[in-house]
């Protein structure tokens, strides 16, 4: 299948973050508990590092949610 996405892929997310880099919102759903964090930190020793905080989150919906912040680019994405 031309352009699907793979099981498991990370996709982009809409996330608002709070103090600290908490986030607040995640593609439209308040969240309303933060179950776990960490830190990975990988391939540093390359010219293309990791870097990326994870946060496992529970929204409004009752969702269970793994985001993470590419702190190399920037940018949101969305793990499950």
């Amino acid at each position: 299948m031309t352009g699907a996405r793979r099981l498991g892929q990370p996709r982009a997310a809409q996330v608002r973050a709070g103090p600290g880099g908490r986030p607040l919102v995640v593609d439209g759903n308040a969240v309303e508990a933060v179950r776990e964090t960490w830190l990975l930190e990988d391939r540093w020793w390359t010219d293309r590092p990791l870097r990326r905080r994870y946060w496992e989150v529970v929204t409004d919906r009752g969702e269970l949610v793994v985001v993470f912040r590419d702190l190399v680019a920037g940018a949101w994405r969305r793990q499950r």
